[in-house]
């Protein structure tokens, strides 16, 4: 394939970089963008040079699709992800992939018996830093891994999707799923958790402000996350933390650079790495997907981390993440 031509189901922010990075991918055209909102679909057709639509069926039946892009809230993922199985087409698709186990298994289960293509946007599986991470914990045991996501994004209208916890499903899922899903990156599948929550700040909204969660791995390592919603919205340089210990050893990883001990003093590592639209294109035009670190059902078992957490926090029992999976 010389050109991968992709469409977009959801134009918003999110969707907006992807756009933006595909423009700049040798091989791939925005051909067609997709939102229930008429002006953001426009918008993004006008800046992208593609067809606009509002309903993503009608989208789905152009015959010159290649791939498609799904940026859409948690609450509206499913059905729009089953509609491009049928159509046959690889995907990219943001986290969390649900807001229920049950829609994700469905979807999970499609991708499988359809053989498709897909990838769901954790980025920081890609990066450099990421990269020297996981040759340095290949060739030792980990035991002990602690993450931090720490953001002010809880505050604002009480009202938005997102601080609605039957819509988001809190900040467990809908943000610090990328810490969790580098956890389990880095140190391996989760077993068991056990969380905390609470609200001291954000009372106006049902979703917890203050969440700590206890985590068993398979292979015998423990780790905990701390996870808070009313920081300072300007601060960010706590958010996608994680440190983890083996031997006597550290490193603290964060997204722009791995930094660990070497002869005796902590330098950092990182190296350019290429995007996950890069991956996700070349696969589509080559139709190898071997590059793909984040395929549907790898993303379905992070998924499941945070919703037994926000199980836990809601009964104070340990949850097994295999009780999910069935």
């Amino acid at each position: 394939m010389e050109e991968a031509k992709i469409g977009f189901i959801g134009c918003g922010g999110n969707a907006s970089g992807h756009m933006n990075t595909l423009e700049n991918i040798d091989g791939a055209r925005i051909v067609a963008t997709c939102d229930i909102d008429e002006n953001r679909a426009n918008a993004a057709a006008q800046k992208h040079n593609a067809n606009p639509y509002t309903d993503h069926r009608s989208m789905l039946e152009r015959a010159d699709l290649d791939a498609i892009y799904l940026s859409l809230p948690v609450f509206a993922h499913g059905q729009p992800e089953l509609d491009v199985i049928d159509r046959g087409l690889p995907f990219l698709v943001e986290k969390p992939v649900a807001i229920e186990m049950d829609i994700a298994h469905q979807v999970e289960e499609a991708v499988r018996k359809a053989d498709l293509i897909t990838c769901v946007g954790y980025q920081l599986r890609y990066l450099g830093a990421t990269k020297f991470a996981r040759q340095i914990l290949a060739k030792n045991d980990v035991s002990m891994g602690i993450g931090k996501y720490w953001s002010g994004t809880g505050r604002g209208n009480p009202d938005a999707w997102i601080r609605q916890m039957n819509k988001s499903g809190g900040q467990l899922l809908e943000q610090a799923t990328h810490t969790i899903d580098m956890m389990r990156y880095l140190l391996g599948e989760v077993e068991e958790v056990h969380a905390m929550q609470t609200s001291r700040v954000l009372t106006e909204i049902d979703c917890p402000d203050s969440n700590i969660v206890s985590l068993k791995f398979e292979n015998g390592a423990v780790g905990s996350l701390t996870a808070y919603w009313a920081f300072d919205n300007g601060d960010w340089s706590h958010t996608n933390v994680v440190d983890v210990l083996y031997k006597d050893q550290l490193i603290n990883w964060n997204p722009s650079r791995l930094r660990i001990k070497e002869n005796g003093e902590y330098v950092d590592k990182t190296e350019a790495s290429p995007s996950i639209d890069e991956v996700f294109v070349g696969a589509v035009r080559s139709g190898n997907r071997s590059q793909i670190l984040s395929p549907y059902a790898d993303a379905v078992k992070t998924m499941a981390v945070s919703i037994a957490a926000n199980q836990s926090g809601c009964t104070g029992k340990s949850i097994k993440i295999s009780n999910l999976s069935n």
